[in-house]
């Protein structure tokens, strides 16, 4: 993607300006961002997927001032009649599930992939909607069909209702309020309070990014750096020639603690240690994504990555579903493309070397990508 160019999804301005201008900064609407749009799956289709064990749906009901929550599956008899007011049904992951839905998403990866989480669609019957709430992260609201009313705005008091199963804001003073129609796009940075009501059947898309919490991405880095430095050559035990004989046998050593803690700080300081721990965490799969095995790749044929396969790259290393390899060279040059286009041609896969080929054949094996021709 030329991040030069102007673009209709945003208003004309270039991904450049608007990740300057309005990322994780100031909202922008976009009225016909997508022109002709339509739903990346039909009604019947979503409630369809939403019965199954391998999407995560929810379905969210409002009855005066009473909410009701229930996750899925959720087969079609759990949901209301068609004409009843105010339900909404969420399906999450959409992008691992339907095509369009992929593509739809690869519309925004003007952000890195290692922001960019999933699509998420919703259909909501008159009146619908998940009440004025407020998200960690940056979203992207994509009216696919019908009408549905936002009500935006900042959030000095971020306290929620009291015994309702959604984070519904207590005080919620909305700043802006607009009506988007079939092809407009409404962009929230992060904290932004926002209320989508449905005017009449609708159905929105939600472009959604990662954006963890410092102690979340320490619990997931941690126990990786911990399993690298396992065994580690010339590791000392701990010593301590110096400790007396101790009247209070249930304190903690302070010599213990400083060992303790020096462990940590080496483990912190290696930048390569640190640097695998966090590209296999990043690409590590979705809980609910599975690939099916498919044959190897064979000479002559191209290759496109899997909807559900994250692949993301630093410097000295390539990062594919939780996995990491050192790259170099050419080798390196046409992984990088792999991950940047999500594909790779049939020309440039007769010029990696023969232990990459070997990778992308177990990949293809694998069902992390597939075979084109191309």
């Amino acid at each position: 993607m030329d991040v030069n160019l102007p673009l209709a999804l945003l208003g004309g301005l270039t991904p450049a300006q608007f990740m300057r201008r309005h990322w994780q900064k100031k909202p922008l609407l976009v009225r016909q961002a997508l022109p002709g749009v339509t739903p990346p799956l039909s009604r019947a289709a979503m409630f369809a997927l939403a019965a199954s064990d391998d999407v995560e749906s929810r379905l969210v009901q409002r009855v005066g001032e009473t909410w009701s929550l229930r996750s899925g599956p959720l087969p079609r008899r759990a949901l209301p009649p068609l004409k009843r007011a105010g339900w909404t049904l969420l399906v999450q992951g959409l992008d691992l599930h339907v095509p369009a839905a992929h593509e739809m998403l690869a519309r925004f990866r003007f952000a890195p992939d290692a922001r960019l989480d999933d699509l998420m669609m919703s259909w909501a019957s008159d009146g619908g909607g998940v009440g004025p709430h407020l998200d960690s992260y940056d979203v992207f609201l994509i009216q696919v069909q019908g009408a549905r009313r936002w009500r935006i705005g900042r959030v000095p008091d971020a306290t929620f209702v009291d015994g309702v199963p959604l984070k519904i804001l207590r005080r919620f003073e909305p700043e802006q309020e607009w009506l988007l129609q079939t092809g407009d796009v409404l962009y929230l940075p992060p904290l932004w309070g926002h209320d989508g009501t449905a005017e009449g059947e609708c159905m929105t898309c939600s472009v959604g990014f990662r954006a963890p919490g410092a102690t979340e991405i320490a619990r997931e880095l941690l126990p990786r750096l911990a399993d690298d430095l396992e065994g580690a050559p010339g590791e000392r035990p701990y010593r301590d020639p110096g400790q007396g004989a101790t009247a209070t046998p249930g304190r903690v050593p302070e010599t213990l603690r400083e060992f303790a803690a020096q462990a940590l700080q080496r483990a912190l300081q290696s930048p390569q240690a640190l640097d695998l721990a966090l590209g296999e965490a990043l690409t590590e799969p979705k809980p609910r994504v599975w690939f099916e095995a498919g044959a190897p790749w064979v000479a002559g044929f191209g290759v496109v990555l899997d909807a559900g396969t994250r692949m993301l790259y630093d410097e000295r290393h390539v990062f594919i579903n939780g996995e990491a390899l050192r790259a170099a060279g050419r080798d390196a040059r046409l992984m990088r493309q792999l991950a940047d286009r999500r594909a790779l041609g049939a020309a440039d896969c007769g010029r990696l070397g023969a232990e990459a080929l070997t990778l992308l054949s177990g990949w293809v094996a694998a069902g992390w990508a597939h075979g084109v021709v191309a």
